[in-house]
């Protein structure tokens, strides 16, 4: 090679490698600038969803999908045996039910294995996840325990919340637009009274009336983590359609729904003025606030900005809170869920042998037996062992005091004294089944006779607000507006998830309902359900009244077998699920799984029938 040409080849090297220095340059500068903007702040968080949650996706894809190398390899293998064995229908029977025992088991050790996984990356993600988690621990449809158990820690024990000094303290005097929050609180505490998905709230004294407030702050990250949480779940969604999970078009109206909901919350003036209204509607006599003890606190409109909603301090713990320590008072394990329960009990009714090592042996007595066993038999008989539990341990504490001192051993006044504070306790609790029909009442209301409810009442935004000068008073039920608030009446708190239905869509509702409190034929009930504008793939009559009634009416025994939804589902699939009824539905799931967890199985349909027949009533009566 000449030197001229030589010469001309390092000169097109060294330009080239400047333009590929250069390009790399501009590229990693606007990368990283890029990383640094809500975009790609967003983004990099899709990424650790991902990196998370890809693996236990494909671990249970491997193990249990049809799709899969392995399952189809094990089934050849199932098939290839079965072919040299004898038996008959009896034999395959046996063996179908072999291997879905075999199902169940793998299922389990899938879920053992991954639930901790994603629970740590729920909380370490923190945001919509804890939403979700909390949710998913009292919802009725079924849920693996070993998810559920660790999802219950979520309404409580939330690992979720800012350093005050740093960013909370900044973030409220730059909204309110002080110098020093010292201008507006006597007091403000430091350490958070509740923390949520998107914010948390703290407890202070007014300087100017001496008033005790909750001051609720957004956490200033919230505006691009949600909507980076609110794509990552449509995209997983989308991973469910590939799979054929789920149908492609029911999971889109699904998610736009779910989209438009949780990223409401980030609106707090929205929130301020549905607190406005609800407090305002809580106040009117005929509605059921005040006749069945439910308060709303006041929000102070002064100090509410995009960030920020300050509203009334009620006092008082979360419903769940109470709830589990009566119940752990009267023997009843708190962290059992109520599939666990009743599944347990009917195994102790029915013979666990007979039931589950004995497929072929007498199938009428057994279907029988699953009949009877109901979930209403089950809590039952909960209750009254609770009852006894109650009653025996007053009359031992009580008989123990009579005695004389000298007949009665230390250790045994020290037992007396123990139980006195629980039977006190326990005695306190037995309240609770009014308290869960006074918030189906208040809810039934807000959706069937206002049009504007609060769509997420689970346990952690739901407090028994009392009086903390006299605890001998009987609780109210407060509808507190910030979920996560200690306090002692009945509230419910948090009205970041809002939903607004008009006239025609409450009638719609309305006769829905009454359809099912009044156990009509299945015929009524889905026409009704169809005038709301479902879609099914086959429009089975027997689909739509059976999906009716596991929205709205009891929970039976039936819907924790997973092989009775299967069976539904084949039967027929959602294609399209109204907008306005998916948030009354999930209002009603959440109530009911608070009182499941309560032991107790109201008929969401019975619960709001007053108020479904006044619906149908005032707008049938006259146009509007």
């Amino acid at each position: 090679m000449s030197s001229a040409s030589l010469g001309a080849a390092r000169l097109v090297a060294r330009r080239t490698a400047a333009t590929v220095v250069g390009t790399s340059a501009a590229f990693a500068a606007s990368l990283t600038l890029y990383s640094k903007t809500d975009g790609g702040l967003g983004f990099g968080r899709e990424v650790k969803f991902w990196h998370d949650v890809g693996p236990v996706v494909f671990d249970y894809w491997w193990n249990l999908h049809d799709s899969s190398p392995k399952v189809r390899l094990g089934a050849v293998r199932s098939s290839s045996s079965e072919g040299g064995t004898e038996g008959g229908d009896e034999g395959a029977a046996v063996g179908t039910r072999v291997e879905s025992r075999e199902k169940i088991d793998i299922a389990n050790e899938l879920h053992d294995r991954n639930a901790p996984k994603i629970f740590h990356s729920m909380v370490s993600l923190g945001g919509l996840y804890i939403k979700l988690g909390q949710v998913l621990s009292v919802t009725a449809i079924p849920v693996p325990e070993q998810y559920r158990v660790l999802f219950r820690t979520l309404q409580s024990d939330v690992p979720n919340s800012c350093d005050y000094e740093s960013v909370i303290r900044p973030t409220l005097e730059r909204e309110l637009g002080v110098a020093s929050l010292d201008e507006i609180f006597e007091r403000i505490d430091e350490a958070p009274c509740g923390a949520a998905s998107i914010g948390q709230a703290h407890r202070a004294v007014l300087k100017s009336t001496g008033e005790e407030v909750i001051v609720k702050v957004q956490y200033p990250d919230a505006g691009w983590k949600i909507p980076a949480d609110v794509r990552c779940v449509g995209d997983f969604l989308s991973v469910c359609v590939f799979f054929g999970v789920v149908d492609e078009e029911s999971s889109k109206s699904s998610y736009d729904e779910f989209a438009r909901q949780f990223l409401s919350e980030l609106d707090y003036e929205r929130e301020r003025e549905n607190l406005t209204s609800v407090h305002r509607s809580s106040l009117d006599p005929s509605a059921p606030y005040l006749r069945r003890g439910v308060v709303v606190p006041r929000a102070h409109d002064e100090l509410c900005t995009e960030r920020v909603v300050t509203m009334t301090y009620l006092p008082g713990p979360k419903i769940e809170e109470e709830a589990r320590r009566g119940l752990a008072t009267l023997g009843v394990d708190p962290g059992v869920g109520m599939r666990a329960v009743v599944m347990k009990t009917r195994e102790g009714m029915t013979g666990n042998d007979e039931w589950n090592n004995r497929p072929s042996s007498h199938p009428r007595k057994r279907a029988l037996l699953r009949r009877l066993v109901s979930v209403d038999a089950v809590l039952s008989i909960v209750r009254f062992a609770r009852r006894i539990v109650l009653w025996s341990t007053v009359v031992a504490v009580s008989c123990v005091r009579a005695a004389p001192s000298l007949l009665v051993p230390d250790d045994w006044r020290e037992w007396a004294d123990e139980r006195e504070s629980a039977a006190v306790k326990a005695e306190r609790w037995g309240w609770t089944r009014e308290a869960v029909s006074a918030l189906f009442d208040v809810h039934g209301y807000q959706i069937l006779n206002q049009g504007l409810f609060n769509s997420d009442p689970h346990p952690g935004n739901i407090l028994i607000v009392q009086d903390e000068k006299d605890l001998s008073k009987r609780p109210k039920i407060g509808l507190s507006e910030y979920s996560e608030i200690p306090y002692y009446h009945f509230a419910i708190v948090d009205y970041g998830q809002v939903k607004r239905i008009d006239t025609h869509e409450r009638l719609r509702v309305a006769k829905l309902i009454l359809s099912i409190a009044n156990k009509e034929p299945d015929d009524v009930v889905a026409d009704h359900f169809r005038n709301m504008g479902i879609k099914t793939r086959t429009d089975s009559t027997r689909f739509l009244a059976e999906f009716g009634r596991l929205m709205f009416g009891h929970f039976e025994t039936k819907h924790l077998d997973h092989d009775w939804h299967r069976e539904l589902h084949r039967e027929d699939r959602v294609l399209y699920f109204p907008n306005e009824l998916s948030m009354v539905y999930r209002t009603a799931l959440l109530l009911r799984g608070l009182a499941m967890s309560l032991q107790f199985n109201p008929s969401v349909g019975e619960e709001w029938r007053h108020h479904a027949q006044e619906t149908i009533k005032f707008y049938e009566a006259e146009p509007h």
